[in-house]
C-alpha cells in the first residue's frame, strides 16, 4: 500500500517553559552563574519532529523528539550573568516551521562558596576560621602565617608538615558529592616524590574524593579523583604555587581538573558515592587511618554546590603581574634614561641618542616653506640606535626568566630592507642569551630566538615568529613577549596579537644574570646584531599579562592589568 500526505499547514508556535528559569515577571532575578536551567519546549501542533533553539550568546542546534509531537527539554548552565533569551521554532516532518518564540530571564552572579576557608589567620592559631562553613581545627603539624602566592589576594598560608598532626578538619562534610560541586585551593608543595593530598572529603574506609598530587610511573601530575575515576594532568614543581581546582558535574556526570586556570587531562565519566564524613585539608582517609598527606603550603580553599564556570576558575586563579620597570625613554641625563617609578635606569652606550619632539615641526601640506620634522614613536620623545654599536641596557635582568615574565618594547626600523638580522631586544643568561627579539630580512618576521641549551655558543632556534615589516615608516611595531610559567608557553605579539606559530612549549625557563640589552643580542662569543632604529616604550613585568592586558602595551601609560 502506497500513501502520501500534503501538509500546507505550519506547525503553531511553541510555548516555553523553566522550573530554575523563570520570565521576570515572574521572578526578576534567578539564580545564577553555574547553575543548570531546564527548559521545556512543547507546541500544540501534533506532527512537530524537532525544535531549532538558540540561546542568547549560545548553544544553539536542534532538538529531535522522542515521538512525534511530544516536547523537549533542553539544558542551559549560564556562564555569565545578566538578561537571557532562548528562541525556539517548531519543525514539522514536512520541514516546515512555526513562527519564533521567544523566553526571557534573568541569571544571577554565581552563588558564593557553601565553605571557604582563607587560612589566613594569625600565626599560633588553633583553628582556621570560616567565610562559609564550620571553622576546621587545626593539628599540631599546621603552622599559620605563611608566605601566599604574588599577585593575589591571599594574604597569608597554612604550611603543613606531612605528619600524623598536619592537616585541618571542620569535622563535617562540606558538599553533598552526589550532586554538582567543586573544590579549589592554592598548593604549594615541599616535593613532589609522593603523593599527597590538598584536599578530600571521608567515606567509609577511603576517600568520596581527593584533589592533590599524585606520582605514577610518568612522574608527578595533579590530581582530582572521585568514584573511581581519576582526571590527572599539569607538572607540580617544588616550591612553585599552583591554583587546582577539581568539578564534577552531576548534570554531565564528568569529573574535571583545572590547574592555574586552565582544564588539564580529559573529562571522565564518574559515579560518585555517598561521602558524609568530614572535609579534610591535608590528607586523605585510608582504610586503617589517613594517609597521603600535603607536606607544603595551602591557601584560600573553598568548596561550591554548582559549576564553577571557566571564566570563574581563570579568574580565581589569575595572578596580577608586578610592574618591574618602564622606560619612556623621552630624555636623558649624564648618558642615562630613566625608568618612570626611579628604579634603576637605562644606560645609553655609543651609538645610542634620544631624539625629542620639535615645537617648530609643521605641515607641508599647509606651509610648503617648511620642514616637516617627524614626531617620536610615543610621547615627548623616543631612543634612536645607528645600528652600528649603539645600545642601551639595564643594571641587570630586570625579570626573572625562570618565572612567568612579560616585556614589551615599541621599534621602528630604519631601514625599508635592511640587509642583516637586527636584534631589538635580549636578555643574558648564564652563559649565553635566554632570549632575543629580532628582525629577520630574508622572512620579514619578527623572531623571538632561543638558544637549545644555556651554553656558550649554543646553537639557536627560531622557537616564534610573526611577519611584520614597516618599511621604515608608521609609528613602528609593538613587540611583547611573554612566558606563563603556569602553562609552560612562551609567545611573541605584534602589536597585541598572537598566533600558532608565536606560540611555544617551554617546560622550564632559563636564568636570567646578566643586564637587559636594548637593541643587540649575542652573536658566537661577542656581541652583534645591532639595531638600525628607533625603539621606546620599554615594560617590564613580573608575571604574565592576559592577551586583553597585551593590547595596552606600548603606550605613555601602563595597561590596565586589574
Amino acid at each position: 500500500m502506497c500513501s502520501f500526505v500534503i501538509d500546507d499547514t505550519n506547525p503553531e508556535k511553541p510555548t516555553i517553559s523553566s522550573p530554575e528559569y523563570p520570565t521576570p515577571d515572574q521572578e526578576f532575578w534567578v539564580d545564577g552563574v553555574g547553575v543548570y536551567g531546564h527548559f521545556t519546549v512543547d507546541s500544540p501542533s501534533d506532527d512537530v519532529v524537532s525544535y531549532a533553539y538558540d540561546f542568547l550568546g549560545g548553544p544553539h542546534g536542534t532538538a529531535t523528539v522522542e515521538r512525534l509531537g511530544a516536547a523537549v527539554t533542553l539544558p542551559f548552565l549560564p556562564l555569565t550573568s545578566g538578561p537571557k533569551y532562548l528562541t525556539v521554532r517548531a519543525i514539522d516532518r514536512s520541514g516546515r516551521s512555526s513562527g519564533t518564540a521567544r523566553y526571557e530571564f534573568n541569571v544571577k552572579s554565581g552563588r558564593a562558596p557553601v565553605a571557604r576557608w582563607k587560612l589566613d589567620d594569625p600565626a599560633g592559631s588553633r583553628k582556621a576560621a570560616a567565610e562559609s562553613g564550620t571553622p576546621a581545627r587545626a593539628g599540631g603539624g599546621a603552622t599559620f602565617g605563611g608566605p601566599a602566592p604574588s599577585g593575589t589576594a591571599t594574604g597569608t598560608t597554612v604550611a603543613l608538615d606531612g605528619s600524623g598532626h598536619g592537616f585541618l578538619t571542620p569535622d563535617v562534610p562540606a558538599t553533598d558529592l552526589r550532586r554538582t560541586f567543586a573544590v579549589s585551593a592554592w598548593a604549594r608543595p615541599a616535593g613532589t616524590d609522593r603523593t599527597m593530598t590538598v584536599a578530600s572529603q571521608d567515606a567509609e574506609g577511603r576517600p568520596g574524593f581527593t584533589l592533590g598530587l599524585r606520582v605514577n610511573d610518568s612522574g608527578p601530575l595533579w590530581s582530582f579523583a572521585i568514584g573511581g575515576a581519576r582526571v590527572s594532568g599539569g607538572a607540580p614543581e617544588t616550591g612553585e604555587w599552583a591554583h587546582l581546582l577539581g568539578l564534577y558535574d552531576a548534570e554531565t556526570g564528568e569529573a574535571h581538573l583545572y590547574v592555574n586556570g586552565h582544564e588539564v587531562g580529559d573529562a571522565v565519566a564518574a559515579a560518585p558515592t555517598e561521602a558524609a564524613g568530614a572535609f579534610q585539608i591535608g590528607r586523605a582517609r585510608g582504610a586503617t587511618g589517613y594517609r597521603d598527606r600535603w607536606h607544603g603550603d595551602v591557601g584560600d580553599v573553598r568548596v561550591h554546590d554548582r559549576v564553577v564556570v571557566p571564566g570563574e576558575v581563570t579568574e580565581a586563579a589569575w595572578r596580577k603581574p608586578a610592574l618591574r620597570g618602564h622606560w619612556s625613554l623621552s630624555n636623558a641625563t649624564e648618558g642615562s634614561s630613566p625608568e618612570q617609578s626611579d628604579g634603576s635606569p637605562l644606560r645609553l652606550h655609543d651609538g645610542a641618542t634620544i631624539y625629542r619632539a620639535s615645537n617648530d615641526s609643521c605641515i607641508p601640506e599647509i606651509d610648503p616653506d617648511c620642514t616637516y620634522v617627524p614626531p617620536p614613536l610615543v610621547g615627548d620623545g623616543h631612543l634612536t640606535l645607528d645600528g652600528v654599536n649603539g645600545y642601551a641596557s639595564a643594571e641587570g635582568p630586570v625579570v626573572d626568566t625562570r618565572d612567568s615574565f612579560t616585556i614589551g618594547v615599541v621599534v621602528r626600523l630604519a631601514d625599508s630592507e635592511p640587509a642583516r638580522p637586527m636584534t631589538v631586544l635580549s636578555q643574558a643568561g648564564e652563559n649565553t642569551d635566554v632570549f632575543k627579539v629580532r628582525y629577520d630580512p630574508p622572512t620579514h618576521k619578527w623572531q623571538l630566538v632561543m638558544p637549545e641549551r644555556d651554553e656558550a655558543g649554543a646553537p639557536e632556534k627560531v622557537v616564534s615568529q610573526i611577519t611584520g615589516a614597516d618599511g621604515g615608516e608608521g609609528q613602528g611595531h609593538r613587540l611583547t613577549v611573554v612566558y606563563d610559567d603556569a602553562t609552560d608557553t612562551i609567545k611573541l605579539y605584534a602589536d597585541g596579537y598572537t598566533n600558532a606559530d608565536a606560540t611555544t612549549t617551554l617546560p622550564d625557563g632559563l636564568r636570567s644574570t646578566g643586564a637587559l640589552q636594548i637593541g643587540r643580542g649575542k652573536v658566537g662569543d661577542g656581541w652583534g646584531e645591532y639595531l638600525h632604529g628607533d625603539v621606546d616604550e620599554v615594560q617590564a613585568y613580573a608575571g604574565a599579562l592576559r592577551d586583553k592586558d597585551v593590547l595596552g602595551l606600548g603606550w605613555e601609560t601602563n595597561p590596565c592589568v586589574c
